[in-house]
This record gives structure tokens, sequence and C-alpha cells, in this order.
């Protein structure tokens, strides 16, 4: 008997699909598969970067064609009963016995491949199957796996609904492009737009410009901020990540970490400038940088803020991109006490910081290209991974 969900028919998986039996014989398919919940069918010498079977052993795998469907039990945090993945690798290949393959009729690929991205039939799974037994397998039967009901709708209505999450998932690699394409460009620029050590003008710049970079210290560019939170003007707790920059605890966290009386915190303003001394795999010698998302906020006094100085001697924008690159880490690795990083954070002091020195063009309009060329970069990037989120 058929059931119908909101005009869709309700089929088994046993009556759309084939569970799969076929055999590998006297090697006759030597590509060993594997099922990842992130990349889908893929070569096991691909995923793991070598084969974890050998050649020799694969008689006895099941025989998998172009289009099957392969359930992995292996469970995950992104998938929790197991991942189900169709084989888009255009060639065949063998998997192991204890991977569940089937190969369908009746029904439409692309909509089964986008249904099993779903967590519909999650539900099932974890009425029918048992994670308990292993803490990273799924348990089911594959006669009880293959009676898992599927919605049906006419051909027609699958076909448009699979061509639609198609093109929405060709949109997205898109994207995923184009950001990591314009994230390889601004790393290189990084490197090609500054001055190396040792030299005073850089490999690339703008037309126009010829004389010598200069080297400035830092405390000549900028004045330090130390203004107190006293009156509460913000009660914005933000930390520095060198990924996202100057951002709201609650946020980056997922948690306030400041104290309630935040009147002893720094208050930095908008377009200001601060240093987090903290150390991670990202920012080997920390982080500078500008506050732009918010109008102010407070920092721990451990923070190290400036800005700009009134008359102006360097285009903050500028300021923004060198402290991109990794020049002023020299600087720093030159001050900061020897042993003296204490669960991550570098010990230096004010004083030494802005002692730290930095090559900057002499004419303020060539700072201000730069400065524009690598906004816009980062604006590019940021376009890119907005409209990647907002297809998902």
């Amino acid at each position: 008997m058929r059931i119908k969900i909101d005009g869709w028919e309700q089929r088994k998986l046993n009556e759309i699909a084939d569970k799969v039996s076929e055999k590998n014989k006297n090697n006759e398919f030597s590509e060993p598969f594997t099922n990842s919940a992130e990349q889908g069918i893929i070569s096991q010498k691909d995923y793991f970067d070598r084969e974890i079977v050998n050649n020799e052993n694969l008689n006895g795998y099941y025989i998998v064609r172009n289009d099957d469907f392969i359930y992995n039990p292996r469970i995950s945090v992104t998938a929790p009963v197991g991942p189900i993945n169709r084989n888009r690798l255009g060639r065949n290949g063998v998997m192991s016995p204890l991977y569940t393959v089937f190969r369908t009729h009746d029904i439409d690929n692309l909509y089964l491949e986008f249904y099993f991205k779903t967590t519909r039939w999650h539900r099932f799974m974890k009425l029918n199957g048992d994670s308990g037994a292993r803490f990273d397998r799924f348990t089911i039967s594959s006669t009880q796996f293959m009676e898992m009901p599927i919605p049906y709708p006419t051909l027609e209505e699958q076909q448009k609904i699979g061509e639609y999450f198609e093109s929405l998932d060709h949109l997205i690699t898109l994207h995923q492009r184009k950001c990591e394409q314009t994230k390889t460009l601004k790393k290189y620029m990084l490197q090609k737009m500054f001055p190396q050590d040792g030299e005073k003008v850089p490999q690339i710049r703008f037309e126009g410009f010829t004389e010598d970079w200069e080297q400035r210290k830092l405390g000549d560019l900028v004045d330090r901020v130390t203004r107190k939170n006293q009156d509460l003007v913000s009660e914005l707790p933000l930390t520095i990540s060198a990924q996202y920059g100057l951002i709201d605890q609650n946020e980056f966290f997922d948690k306030r970490v400041a104290s309630k009386d935040v009147s002893g915190y720094y208050l930095i303003e908008n377009g200001e400038f601060a240093y987090n001394k903290s150390t991670s795999t990202d920012a080997p010698w920390g982080a500078i940088k500008r506050l732009d998302r918010y109008e102010n906020g407070v920092l721990s006094t451990l923070y190290i803020i400036f800005g700009i100085k009134e008359n102006n001697p360097v285009d903050s924008d500028f300021l923004v991109s060198y402290y991109s690159t990794n020049l002023w880490h020299k600087g720093i690795h030159e001050i900061a006490a020897e042993g003296a990083r204490n669960h991550g954070l570098l010990n230096i002091a004010p004083a030494d910081f802005f002692a730290t020195r930095l090559m900057i063009p002499q004419d303020i309009e060539e700072q201000k290209k730069i400065g524009k060329y690598f906004i816009e970069l980062e604006a590019l990037i940021t376009l890119h991974q907005r409209k990647c989120m907002t297809s998902r």
C-alpha cells in the first residue's frame, strides 16, 4: 500500500532501489572507495593520501558502479547516523562489506541524493537502529535499512527539485572558488606591494610613485589610547580574532568572558586600533586590528590601543593592510621578553611596542591607494562568503 503525504506518495527504499550484493572477483576492480560526510564518494587514496587496503585483498568487496548510493555507518558530528552519498566519480570501484550499497530505479537520482542531504531520514534510522553498540558506528540491519520510507512526488517534480538544488550547489561552488582566488590574490599582493626586509621599495606599486619608502617609528604616527570606560559609555566587551578582527565576545565565544563591571576596561572608538598580545597558530606574534564593526566597545587593559595622530601622517587603511602582512613580526620578536610567553601571552611593554618601526610610502596618496586596494579586496572576499552562506 502506498501512502500519500501532502499530495506526495511515500515509497520504501526497497521499492525504488536494489541492495547491491555484487562481489568483486579476481580483483576485476582495483580501486577502493570511501564515503566521506564532507566530500562524498572519493577514492580511498585521495581521501587518506594513501590506500589503507591492499589491492590484493579487494576480493569480496562490493562493486560500486557510477551513480550507485553508499551508506557509511560511521557517525560524526556532521553525520549523526552516518552519511549516504552517490558515486559521482564517473567510474567503478569497490567498497568494504561494512557499507550498504544500493542501486536505484524508478526515481530521479538527483532528487534522492539531495533528500539524503536533509535530516528527515534520520528519525527512521534512530527509531530502527542503534548508536550505542559502538560509539563511532551506527548499527542497523541492511534489511531494515532498505525499509526506509522515501517521499515520492511525480517524476517531473523530482527532476525539478533535483535540478534546483544542483544549481544552488554550483552557485555555492562558484562563490567558494572566487573567494579562495581572491584570498590567494590578497596574500600574493601583500607580499609584493610592501618592501621586504632590507628593501626600500616594493616589487609592485601603483603607477606614478617612484620615491623610496621611509622607515618610521610607530609612536611617531600614532598615540596610545588609555581612556577608561568610567562612565560606562559602552558595555560591549570585545576580543581580537586574527580572522574576524575586533568582534563582540558573545558572538565569538558564544559567551561573555569579560567581568560584569567593565568600568575599568579601556574604551575603544571606531577607527582606533588594538594589539592583542595573545598568540595562536594564525597569529604567532598576536594580532593588530582596527575597530570597524561597532561605534565603540571595551577591551581588557591587557590590550594595547592606539589611534592615528591628528596631523594624519599615515593613512588608516594603509595601516590595516600593513598589519595584515607579517613584516611587523620581526619588530615584535625583537622586543618580546625571552621565554616570557605565559599561556600564549607575550610580555611586551607598551613603550617597546610603540618603538617598533615600519616602512611606509612618503607620499600619503600612495598609502591611500594601497589601503583602498586591500580594503576593496577584503570587501570582495566578504561578498563571496556572504553569497556562499545565503546560497546554502
